[in-house]
């Protein structure tokens, strides 16, 4: 690999320490310090938050080349829920990581997909119908909690061959409890265990069923799932022992669940704020039409874009490089910025606007590839975006057209966890 010689290049410029200590001492959110670097020094700006700068990466051609031009020297070190994943895909690296792509990549494309498409429409039918009993009863019910048991039913169908139960559904409702508590937990690796020891045995418990489930019993009522290959690749790959195929386990339903619900979510919510969006959508074609998709997917797109499902993405620099004519010196950490790429008022008209067309009207949108990744870009891309899009078209074709959610009360703002979440209960009722 060649790299620019440094001389070619000039330091990154830092935010002023006083106006780190501003941010600091008002109680700022971590974005709103990305924001200021960001609008003080441009789309590639430095914070010091400890000993050393930060990086922070907005602009589209920088974020290309961190991301998908030299992932081999801007490198994954670890993942802020590996408490929670343990080594899953997820958090793995190097070679452990490349072999655990191989193992999952075939299931999120082509064939794979298809072997999901009657798991993700009967889990859509359920929470529908579920819907239509509040809509007959006018019960009020919490969205969020909604659209995270819906995205949970799918995910545990395309793992197990099995509908999601209440019991597990029940014990499951550790994990988001683990990834609220992360931003807290000691840096420790020890300690964060015992933080949320109680939350991971009862995580632990829903896996140790579901992979002697997979291992000894019979395909689920929807045939085999996603579980069972991991268990038979153990005949061949001996990496995947018992622990390995928990933590994949864990990894998929963290990542196949916690993203896509905070995506229906947010979109049902900014619906509420923009309901001619809703009947446009409707108005493009007639049921299971391509043009009401597309629409549909649309809004999915742009609530996407406002929201990615990971609003950050940390790397860590294991060489000398120069990114957008900056030097970045080895051993610098780096963290690339959607949420700000996805507002850029050099790469988006209106960017704080909901304009689902951006994604339906040719040239509303940048092309440049670095403009829009709401689920990566590069080698590490999300494995389940496809799965991820599929699923919320399927669920919002079978309840826009029957219901508009009313809220009681909606959350005054985000919070920014893992991913970028309403900071709040969502409470509501259905009308037709």
């Amino acid at each position: 690999m060649v790299v620019p010689q440094r001389e070619e290049s000039r330091d990154v410029p830092e935010l002023d320490a006083a106006a780190v200590e501003r941010w600091r001492t008002g109680g700022g959110l971590l974005i709103d310090l990305f924001a200021q670097a960001r609008d003080t020094h441009g789309p590639v700006a430095a914070v010091r938050l400890g000993d050393r700068p930060t990086v922070v990466v907005s602009g589209a051609e920088a974020v290309r080349q961190v991301l998908a031009v030299r992932p081999d020297v801007y490198v994954k070190r670890s993942h802020r829920a590996r408490v929670l994943v343990g080594d899953g895909v997820l958090s793995a690296t190097g070679e452990a990581w490349q072999r655990q792509r191989r193992m999952l990549q075939a299931q999120f494309t082509g064939r794979g997909m298809r072997r999901y498409e009657q798991r993700i429409a009967a889990a859509a039918r359920t929470t529908a119908a579920r819907w239509d009993a509040y809509a007959r009863t006018g019960e009020l019910f919490d969205l969020g909690e909604e659209m995270r048991r819906f995205a949970l039913d799918t995910v545990w169908r395309s793992l197990t061959g099995h509908a999601l139960d209440d019991a597990t559904d029940r014990e499951l409702a550790a994990v988001p409890q683990v990834v609220a508590a992360l931003p807290s937990l000691p840096a420790d690796g020890a300690s964060a265990q015992r933080a949320v020891a109680a939350e991971l045995a009862r995580i632990d418990a829903v896996a140790h069923r579901a992979v002697a489930a997979a291992r000894d019993g019979g395909p689920g009522p929807e045939g085999p799932g996603l579980l069972r290959v991991l268990v038979e690749a153990a005949d061949t790959h001996p990496e995947y022992t018992d622990r390995l195929i928990r933590d994949e386990l864990v990894t998929l339903l963290l990542a196949g669940h916690e993203t896509t619900a905070t995506t229906l979510t947010w979109l049902h919510l900014l619906l509420d704020r923009h309901p001619g969006e809703r009947a446009r959508a409707l108005a493009a074609g007639p049921e299971g039409s391509p043009e009401r998709q597309r629409a549909i997917a649309a809004l999915v797109h742009e609530t996407l874009r406002l929201y990615p499902s990971a609003w950050i993405l940390p790397r860590w620099a294991a060489a000398d490089d120069v990114l957008d004519g900056y030097a970045v010196a080895a051993g610098t950490d780096i963290v690339v910025c959607p949420y700000l790429t996805h507002r850029d008022p050099e790469l988006w008209d209106d960017p704080e606007e909901f304009a689902p067309s951006r994604f339906t009207v040719p040239g509303r949108r940048p092309a440049h590839p670095g403009g829009y990744f709401p689920f990566g870009v590069g080698p590490r891309a999300c494995l389940g975006a496809q799965f991820a899009l599929r699923e919320t078209v399927a669920l919002l074709e079978l309840l826009l057209p029957a219901h508009a959610p009313r809220f009681r009360s909606v959350p005054e703002r985000a919070a920014y966890g893992i991913t970028v979440r309403p900071d709040g209960p969502t409470p509501a009722v259905l009308a037709g």
